[in-house]
């Protein structure tokens, strides 16, 4: 099982909605960690200082080091950017990926962080999501900044602290976190045209604005066997089992044509873990397995690893339907 960053409350849940084919996927489950800020802390004022050195691992991707903190730190919450990035600047509510390193101000402890798990963090940058020194101090940084903050308890794990981490409530939090990349509901996959040149497949184009794609469903027989194929192929690591993605999506019935559940153009993004989407619709799961980040991926669901004889009730999707998917691979957690 990959290990759950401390900064979040909860992962969201996302596409295991389609068990209910609802509109929104924004449901969630009880995280091992506890809540992060109150939600009625005031918003901070923000300065730039004390903040300790970056004595090693100064280069942006770079594990570093943090030097201890001397002396007091500040009631408010310390940002710097120590390497400024050139891509799209981050606004409230976007989902970033993001490695970083969290340390105790007093003791230097570090408590956590992704740089040796291999495996960047992708979060929310909304309220209730994750502490609010990083939805304060990282919102307005461009992709490709490393930033370092020095967050208080007010605006971390408040007067509770986090035991679990060996965080007391009266301790100011030193994180380093490089912003690798961010995603709102306009993203979209941006990887390589792949010819779509099977005549009983689905049609799908190949629109990168965020924008639903179209998709052509043929007036023939859906296959009987489960289908998964590159639209866009990007270059990104592959999917794996005991993975979650972040995406966009958008589900059809193969026999109508007729659209049960998106997020294009909803204004929201999906985030779900493979394992669960096995529970819901097997075939998707499976149709995403190896599949690459930043791709665009047609996948047609087969009844018997969809819903079969049981579809959800007041949904387009009937007994014994094939369902038909698109889904942008943003990132993977």
């Amino acid at each position: 099982m990959r290990r759950r960053s401390l900064l979040l409350a909860s992962v969201p849940a996302g596409l295991v909605t389609l068990a209910g084919c609802g509109g929104k996927s924004g449901s969630g489950q009880a995280g091992t960690s506890p809540s992060p800020s109150a939600p009625s802390v005031p918003p901070p004022k923000i300065v730039d200082g004390p903040l300790p050195a970056i004595t090693a691992g100064t280069r942006f991707g770079e594990k570093p080091t943090v030097a201890k903190g001397t002396g007091a730190p500040s009631k408010n919450l310390a940002v710097r950017t120590a390497i400024p990035g050139t891509g799209r600047a981050v606004a409230e509510n976007d989902f970033i990926q993001a490695n970083y390193l969290g340390q105790i101000w007093d003791t230097g402890k570090v408590f956590d962080n992704s740089y040796d798990r291999h495996a960047p963090l992708v979060m929310q940058l909304a309220q209730g999501s994750l502490i609010d020194g990083w939805r304060y101090g990282l919102v307005g940084k461009k992709t490709g900044s490393r930033v370092e903050l020095a967050v208080p308890p007010t605006w971390g794990y408040g007067k509770a602290g986090n035991p679990q981490a060996g965080i007391k409530g009266t301790d100011t939090l030193v994180f380093v976190v490089d912003v690798i990349d961010s995603f709102n509901s306009k993203s979209s996959a941006h990887g390589k045209a792949v010819p779509q040149d099977d005549p009983a497949l689905p049609k799908v184009s190949t629109v990168t604005d965020g924008s639903v794609p179209v998709v052509k469903v043929p007036h023939t027989s859906a296959p009987d066997k489960l289908v998964s194929t590159y639209v866009l192929e990007g270059a990104g690591p592959r999917l794996k089992a005991d993975q979650a993605v972040l995406c966009q999506f958008q589900g059809l019935v193969w026999e109508s044509g007729k659209t049960f559940q998106r997020t294009y153009g909803s204004g929201r993004l999906s985030q779900f873990s493979l394992s669960q989407m096995q529970d819901t619709v097997k075939g998707l799961a499976q149709g995403l397995v190896g599949k690459k980040v930043g791709s665009r991926v047609l996948v047609v669901v087969p009844p018997q690893l969809a819903y079969g004889d049981n579809p959800p009730s007041g949904s387009p999707v009937g007994k014994g339907a094939t369902l038909v998917f698109t889904v942008d691979v943003l990132a993977a957690m």
